[in-house]
């Protein structure tokens, strides 16, 4: 890779802003290699006033004022009308202008899709970009897609994200030959709606070249069945949020019962490196990238603390040295003559 490693962040987006980004990028600079930069955008006088408390090695970072800052809850029609000098939209048009590698952000998800679908356009011939979460299982991780960018999905876009998720998965994970299941209500022919039930169809009959294992079900999420599982924005969401509310449960609860008393507390301390082991394996992904962009882009939650931000900027440090961005443009070529290829749906559709 010859181009520098350069990571746009903006500081404004999320619950927390530059209290948790600022700290985080100075987390996340000491892991990357030594020649790695970011450039910040946000308000530079709270940038600079956060980064003087977080020690943040000015040498590595470059401050870029933006004059607006998109809202949580602002509607992506109108964060795009008015989002142009906002920190969201500063970050991405860094990588248009070749500045940056990648950009990340835990601003409005919505807003955030938009601006980088507008400023950077769609690959091959997608029509919009699929979030992506890594969800860890006793082997490794499932790439799971899509979880959140598109509510409601057609067949042939669960194409899509299949091809996209096994090219995201190799390119990622490291896997030759990723397997690719669709989710669905159970792993008969017959479940689900009518849209699922056609992308199986497509996949498993037309000319795509995919380790298609066929539906999966939610469980084998965490199972190690498939290594890519496909789904709807809608689904995916709820499903995401549903495992991080778990996986925060279990730690919360795990962590009072072993400080509950003296004794608890001691073996606790023993405990100390295989209980923060056990909660990084359990630990929702730290971002979701957006696929099929002409660039790199990843959403990190709204919500995360210093810890997560700071990994979400390694993360994407680590795609932008992989090819999966070109790997998922030369399968998406794939994609006109395998939708020909399988043809009209069956006559007798399964009720």
């Amino acid at each position: 890779m010859t181009q520098p490693l350069v990571i746009s962040i903006d500081a404004m987006g999320g619950d927390h802003g530059p209290s948790v980004v600022i700290p985080a990028c100075a987390q996340a600079l000491a892991a990357l290699p030594a020649g790695a930069r970011l450039l910040i955008h946000g308000d530079e006088a709270a940038l600079r006033a956060e980064a003087q408390r977080a020690k943040l090695p000015l040498d590595r970072v470059e401050f870029r004022h933006a004059e607006k800052v998109i809202a949580m809850d602002e509607k992506p029609a109108q964060a795009m009308r008015r989002g142009k000098g906002s920190s969201i939209w500063n970050a991405v048009e860094a990588i248009r202008e070749g500045q940056a590698v990648a950009a990340v952000s835990a601003g409005n998800t919505g807003a955030l899709m938009a601006i980088s679908k507008l400023i950077l356009r769609m690959s091959a011939d997608l029509d919009r970009p699929a979030l992506v979460a890594s969800i860890p299982h006793a082997k490794g991780v499932t790439t799971f897609l899509d979880v959140g960018a598109n509510v409601d999905c057609d067949a042939g876009r669960l194409v899509e994200f299949a091809i996209m998720g096994e090219a995201y998965h190799r390119a990622a994970h490291g896997v030759a030959r990723p397997s690719v299941g669709l989710l669905n209500v159970g792993s008969e022919e017959m479940k689900g709606h009518e849209e699922v039930r056609e992308a199986h169809r497509i996949l498993r009959e037309g000319a795509i070249d995919l380790e298609y294992k066929g539906f999966v079900e939610g469980d084998d999420i965490t199972k190690d069945s498939v290594d890519v599982v496909v789904t709807d924005g809608f689904t995916g969401n709820v499903a995401l949020k549903a495992m991080e509310g778990a996986a925060r449960f279990m730690y919360a609860e795990l962590r009072e019962a072993l400080t509950r008393d003296l004794f608890a507390s001691l073996g606790a301390m023993l405990a100390r490196p295989s209980l923060m082991t056990f909660r990084d394996k359990i630990s929702p992904p730290p971002a979701a990238p957006l696929l099929g962009l002409n660039g790199l882009v990843l959403k990190c939650h709204g919500s995360a603390e210093t810890r997560d931000f700071a990994k979400a900027v390694k993360a994407a440090a680590d795609l932008a040295q992989s090819g999966f961005a070109s790997e998922i443009e030369r399968n998406m070529r794939r994609l006109p003559a395998a939708l020909a290829d399988a043809g009209p749906a069956a006559a007798d559709g399964a009720a």
